[in-house]
């Protein structure tokens, strides 16, 4: 067994698709940080018959600092340490990957043969003819041998599925298999803190995911014997703090001239409910056309943003939110915020901009955990949509806002509240009142043969009192974390 946290399925599907009797094209995507080249070399380790990684293109303000000669030497070195023999490094793309497959066919033994490339976008530099020889080298040489097994791994999603996936040309359906590797779940990140040694109980987890989302690599930096507080400020307010500068790393070694897309990053994050598309083009003066269509995609596909279609509303009124935790920790409390207290969210625990993060951060690790909270009300199978609701006021009615509702084929609707308190809810009059007026609200909105249940996600469950009849389900952390 591999000693790995987590990826159960993929580590299978890695495994079925290695002991294939025919050759194999891989695709293996997701977001930057989430564990994609950790997963490979754990699987396959001694296995791996050659390997190779692209150099980051950009530097962190999206400046084109490395071209094809520097991504040419670099595929050389690692011709070089498998066992290349010549001395004279290729000239051009066509030679290079020449150069591989006379180094694969030399040590051909017969076994599965294992070829890793790694951050394959960013060997596509700009008139490099990169893809046309890489086209020559995936049909002409290793599609045709059985034993070959081809992983292509990118963080640049959106490169990957335009440029492989979606290929119309040479590369059109050459892949076998694509596996997207997500972030890890809130049940998947405490099995990683028991086997890291980190001590940390459910509400703490949770609150850490809120900062880091389930990204791997994030969580790697916690300290067993530090407190989440102190954590929090090594990996972010400390003079050396690891993430510090990761917000602008992110972008400036994704995208060529991120400015744009950062641009979009920081109008969704200050709006819960998110902006349509007509919004952020008045917002952030980008013209409507395929540039911005080509943005907003490869930020979706990329996991930073989501696009969904608010309950009762038609397609026009699709929004895009942002869903990366990171970037909304990074937005609240960083950019903007004093980053000169070292300790600063040790010294902030009880100030109010503090439980508002909180809030809005649990409603989004609740968005990303739908599964499980549909697994809670016993209805996994069921057909469903999920959408957050916000209506606005007017001179004579009151707005609200629905954190999420499922509205599923059973002819059931969720209406779900999102509750983060290190206590159990206590429903009130006033609270009692609201929830009926939004009730009501989603009530002028569904089909007559709809039914309307109330679900409270919330930390440690409800306190049960004369005003809390109104809550049909009940799903707590416990919930979340299966």
């Amino acid at each position: 067994m591999h000693d790995i946290v987590g990826r159960k399925k993929e580590i299978e599907e890695l495994e079925r698709l290695y002991n294939s009797p025919k050759a194999e094209c891989v695709i293996m995507t997701g977001r930057r940080r989430v564990g994609k080249t950790f997963l490979i070399r754990e699987v396959f380790n001694q296995r791996i018959t050659f390997y190779h990684t692209g150099l980051p293109p950009y530097d962190e303000e999206g400046r084109e600092n490395v071209g094809l000669r520097e991504q040419l030497q670099q595929f050389f070195f690692s011709l070089k340490r498998f066992g290349h023999e010549g001395n004279k490094t290729p000239i051009n793309w066509i030679e290079a990957f020449f150069m591989l497959s006379q180094l694969l066919e030399k040590i051909d033994n017969g076994q599965r043969q294992v070829v890793f490339i790694d951050e394959l976008p960013w060997m596509d530099t700009k008139g490099s003819h990169f893809l046309q020889a890489f086209e020559g080298f995936v049909n002409g040489w290793a599609m045709g041998r059985r034993n070959m097994m081809l992983i292509l791994c990118g963080s640049a999603t959106s490169w990957v599925e335009d440029n492989f996936i979606h290929n119309s040309k040479g590369l059109y359906n050459r892949h076998t298999d694509i596996i997207c590797l997500r972030p890890f779940t809130l049940g998947e990140c405490e099995e990683y803190c028991d086997f890291m040694g980190l001590n940390m109980n459910r509400f703490d987890i949770t609150e850490a995911y809120m900062a880091l989302g389930g990204i791997p690599y994030y969580w790697g930096y916690l300290n067993p014997s530090l407190s989440l507080a102190q954590n929090i400020d090594q990996m972010f307010f400390a003079p050396d703090a690891k993430l510090r500068d990761e917000f602008m790393r992110l972008f400036g070694s994704l995208f060529r001239n991120p400015d744009k897309y950062i641009q979009i990053i920081r109008l969704l994050a200050t709006r819960h409910s998110g902006f349509t598309r007509e919004e952020i083009i008045q917002l952030c003066k980008i013209p409507s056309g395929s540039t911005l269509t080509n943005m907003l995609r490869s930020l979706e596909v990329s996991c930073f943003i989501k696009l969904y279609q608010p309950f009762g509303a038609g397609k026009n009124a699709c929004r895009y939110k942002l869903t990366d935790n990171l970037c909304m920790f990074y937005l609240h409390f960083m950019e903007d915020g004093d980053r000169n207290d070292a300790a600063f969210w040790q010294h902030s625990q009880n100030l109010p901009a503090i439980n508002n993060w909180r809030g809005l951060a649990f409603e989004e690790v609740c968005f990303l955990h739908i599964p499980q909270i549909k697994n809670a009300l016993g209805v996994s199978n069921v057909l469903s949509e999920e959408s957050a609701w916000n209506v606005l006021g007017t001179d004579t009615a009151k707005g609200a806002q629905m954190d999420l509702i499922i509205s599923r084929n059973d002819n059931v609707v969720n209406v779900c509240e999102m509750k983060y308190i290190s206590r159990m809810f206590t429903v009130d009059k006033d609270y009692d009142l609201k929830l009926r007026q939004r009730l009501g609200l989603v009530e002028q909105n569904i089909k007559r043969r709809q039914t309307i249940h109330t679900v409270l996600v919330t930390t440690f469950g409800l306190e049960r009192n004369k005003y809390s009849s109104m809550i049909s389900n009940v799903i707590t952390l416990d919930d979340l974390f299966k």
